[in-house]
């Protein structure tokens, strides 16, 4: 059975059928919607350019010729690990002999932003989108709290629509816990030429309005008028069932290597659960991202595939290093890998056009393309193989990505 009909979830079904399992896959999902993707709800989806139906992931008639059981509408109330049953808000248990949990995150809310106001608005799921999408009217005066990746993005999306947009962020800078100052600075000047107004180490206490949004309250009393207002300060793991059910969590459903958790018959994948990221001495993150539903998800089912079928070669995924994008106006944002612990930066072009490879030791360990497609791949691989590379090579823009791969050094050894 798995818990959760996101990315995740979908991805780990259709992986449990082509790795040979024969067993009845049950996919519960809270939505009601079959597994779609995300990243598109904060750009082409909330502009209009993409339907519902495009973002999902594969359609009914894939699920049933899959032999996959789509439960919508679904809502898990309790896992009962001694039975192995899932409780379900109508009453109805369903067993399981193996349970994959792939319930994603919620937006964060402040303790300021607890109650239900119109115009007070997270993007998190299509029916955000089709809350949020009638109040983006030209005109209209947009509040943005959070100048992470949903706050920059519906910010573009915003401005394109002709909405006066202005962000708020605690921290000095845009994208302050996941990109070097250099990559935030250059979305700063890229936004604030599209208009978008920024307020820096901005202290929020309060929203005003008694029905509807009318303005945020600022700490030292002020108030920023406003029509509508998004929340756009992180995630939180959908981590209670788990807890509840006296599962290890932190941060998210804490797994081993295989994706399963403190309970052996449970696994936990995407969003809410916190693995070990073996190319990078297996440090435990929880990550959200395309990368990691997938990757996760293909782990979780080979594993156990395997378990159903042991004497029956199963070929076990390729761990790859972990990768984002976004999309902002006509710029494309690539990252490949984690840059925490670098002991150098190097910059590879400029203006519009640049790579910032983090470094540790020598090794590249993460890099960050903006309007770089062509030196993604390369970047990917450097990362992916643990590769040293001297600083003059990397920013030499004469050479190509397939010959800065040559000139690297031999792989360096992972530690144990």
């Amino acid at each position: 059975m798995i818990l959760g009909a996101g990315q995740a979830g979908g991805e780990a079904a259709f992986r449990l059928r082509a790795n040979g399992f024969s067993g009845a896959i049950t996919l519960l999902g809270e939505e009601p919607f079959l597994p779609y993707q995300r990243p598109p709800l904060s750009k082409a989806h909330l502009l209009g350019d993409m339907a519902v139906e495009a973002l999902f992931l594969r359609e009914s008639s894939a699920f049933e010729a899959a032999d996959i059981m789509v439960h919508t509408g679904a809502r898990a109330e309790a896992i009962d690990r001694a039975a192995r049953e899932i409780r379900l808000s109508t009453g109805e248990r369903l067993g399981y002999d193996r349970l994959i949990l792939a319930a994603g995150s919620s937006a964060r809310r402040p303790g300021f932003a607890r109650g239900e106001l119109q115009g007070l608005h997270v993007l998190r799921s299509i029916a955000d989108v089709a809350r949020l999408r009638p109040e983006m009217r030209a005109g209209a005066r947009l509040a943005v709290i959070g100048a992470g990746y949903i706050g920059l993005e519906v910010a573009a999306i915003a401005r394109k629509l002709g909405l006066a947009v202005t962000v708020f962020e605690a921290a000095d800078r845009p994208l302050a816990r996941v990109a070097h100052p250099m990559t935030a600075r250059f979305f700063r000047d890229l936004h604030e030429t599209h208009g978008v107004r920024f307020e820096f180490s901005a202290a929020i206490a309060g929203i005003e309005g008694n029905t509807r949004v009318t303005g945020l309250r600022r700490a030292d009393g002020s108030v920023f008028a406003c029509d509508l207002a998004l929340l756009g300060i992180g995630g939180i793991p959908e981590s209670g069932l788990a807890e509840a059910a006296g599962l290890a969590c932190d941060n998210g459903i804490v797994v081993d290597d295989s994706m399963r958790s403190t309970d052996p018959a449970i696994f936990a994948i995407g969003d809410c659960c916190r693995r070990p990221i073996p190319l990078y001495d297996r440090r435990m993150e929880r990550l959200e991202s395309v990368h990691n539903a997938l990757e996760s998800a293909r782990i979780a089912a080979f594993v156990i595939a395997h378990e159903a079928d042991p004497e029956t070669p199963h070929k076990a995924p390729m761990l790859e290093a972990p990768w984002f994008w976004s999309d902002q106006y006509d710029v494309k944002l690539q990252i490949v890998g984690l840059s925490a612990g670098h002991d150098q930066i190097v910059l590879r072009g400029e203006g519009p056009c640049f790579t910032l490879f983090y470094l540790m030791s020598g090794r590249v360990l993460a890099a960050d393309c903006i309007n770089m497609p062509g030196d993604f791949p390369g970047a990917r691989k450097l990362v992916q193989e643990r590769l040293r590379v001297a600083p003059e090579i990397l920013r030499d823009t004469s050479l190509p990505m397939k010959e800065i791969l040559r000139l690297a050094a031999a792989p360096v050894a992972q530690s144990q």
